[in-house]
């Protein structure tokens, strides 16, 4: 998401009252105070994001360890997607009134405090409930901090600062993830959450030391004028794609050492391979989709990925037996699934400039919900046909979502209110194209 959207932080109704006078402690930064700020918060953000995909990553250890089955095992990551998906939103607005920093560093806090549970939880029941408290900041935190970054630029370099915090999700897939899954693999999964924890303190430390106390943002908006935008029916469109495209992309990542089993040999060194090798592909098609959506349009760039994911998954049964094919086409799948992440928050953005934090909050909470429904359509596909199945699952899914995406598309190009979209035939001008 590299293009510049001028204003993006503003998201108040037409109906709301003007907010108050700012006072020189609500003046917005210099920029020289903000110039690690938003560094700092995608930091925060490949720390949070980290949680969710190093579980993947140690399934097998942690069911092990407690005395449950991999499938079962793998509820942990749809409870904590479930949670964030949920109270995302709600806590989001129930914090609107306090001060960003402060927001902030109680979701870290939360986050840290549930990992450092899951840690030294006794039962797989224990780790499912110090996962949710975690999964409650997490859900906090991300739609905050993607908000006060662009808080904390000048209108013309708002975008790119809300895309250094969703980046960070793809940089945990690329690093966290990873070297998660390492020290689980020679130290136990244990371990990994300690190395959560330790990352969520440096987040915790940096946020403390270099956000602003003060940072102005727009007027708090209530939970109904939040979800306001779903009645554009266009966005509920291109949320199902976000919704099912993700659902397909996280199914063979979920279980991806149960996938790749027979080329890893159950070695969680070749394991983090894999998966590096994944999160660095990933993280260079979600910049490549990035720059795409802002030359061509956010829709053909989600139409090439998810043909790129669907016919990438058909390739894994005969790939997944040895471990350099094995390697090959994580690395092919790696391109289209991960270049999906910027090219549906364009999309997004270029309907309604105005309410991007809101949408972008609402793409992330569907995100979430996408994670959680990977875990159970994954754990159903091992027991009804196998872990071999799974990335078939995956491939109709993903040919569901782009069948979704044209819908969006088609939408996009009726007005919603009897008006052409902005930036479209005579509609609102925008600075970037509202391609649906």
């Amino acid at each position: 998401m590299d293009h510049e959207l001028p204003g993006t932080t503003r998201a108040v109704s037409e109906n709301a009252p003007e907010p108050p006078a700012r006072t020189p402690r609500d003046r917005p930064p210099a920029p020289g105070a903000s110039r690690w700020a938003v560094p700092v918060l995608g930091f925060a953000t490949f720390a949070v994001g980290t949680d969710e995909f190093v579980l993947a990553g140690v399934l097998p250890e942690l069911g092990s360890d407690l005395g449950v089955s991999v499938t079962t095992a793998g509820q942990v990551v749809t409870a904590f997607a479930l949670t964030c998906a949920v109270l995302a939103p709600v806590l989001a607005t129930a914090t609107a009134r306090r001060a960003r920093r402060g927001v902030l560093l109680l979701a870290v806090a939360v986050y840290l405090v549930g990992n450092a549970a899951t840690a030294l939880a006794p039962t797989f029941a224990t780790v499912l409930a110090a996962q949710m408290i975690a999964a409650a900041g997490a859900g906090l935190f991300v739609p905050t901090a993607a908000v006060t970054a662009a808080a904390l630029v000048p209108p013309d370099r708002q975008g790119r600062a809300i895309a250094v915090v969703t980046t960070g999700f793809t940089a945990a897939t690329a690093m966290g993830a990873p070297l998660g899954t390492a020290v689980g693999g020679i130290l136990g999964w244990r371990a990994t959450m300690w190395f959560v924890a330790v990352l969520a303190l440096l987040g915790l430390i940096g946020i403390r030391a270099l956000v602003p106390a003060r940072v102005a943002v727009s007027a708090p908006l209530g939970l109904r004028q939040r979800l306001a935008p779903l009645k554009d029916r266009r966005v509920p469109a291109i949320l199902a794609t976000t919704l099912i495209g993700f659902t397909a992309v996280y199914i063979p990542y979920t279980y991806i050492a149960v996938v790749f089993e027979p080329a890893t040999g159950g070695s969680g060194d070749r394991l983090a391979v894999l998966m590096f090798t994944l999160g660095v592909i990933g993280t260079l098609g979600n910049l490549g989709a990035g720059w795409l959506a802002d030359r061509f349009g956010g829709r053909g760039v989600v139409t090439v990925a998810l043909l790129w994911t669907a016919a990438s998954l058909l390739l894994f049964p005969p790939a997944t037996g040895a471990f350099l094919p094995a390697l090959m086409v994580i690395a092919v799948y790696g391109v289209g699934a991960f270049a999906i992440t910027t090219p549906q928050q364009h999309r997004l953005i270029t309907l309604d400039p105005a309410s991007a934090p809101v949408l972008i909050a609402l793409n992330a909470a569907i995100l979430y919900l996408a994670i959680s429904l990977s875990g159970v359509v994954g754990a159903v596909g091992i027991v009804w046909a196998g872990a071999g199945s799974l990335p078939l699952i995956a491939a109709g899914l993903a040919a569901v979502a782009l069948l979704i995406s044209e819908l969006g598309h088609r939408l996009s190009r009726r007005p919603a209110s009897g008006r052409p979209p902005a930036g479209v035939d005579g509609g609102t001008p925008s600075t970037a194209r509202a391609d649906g």
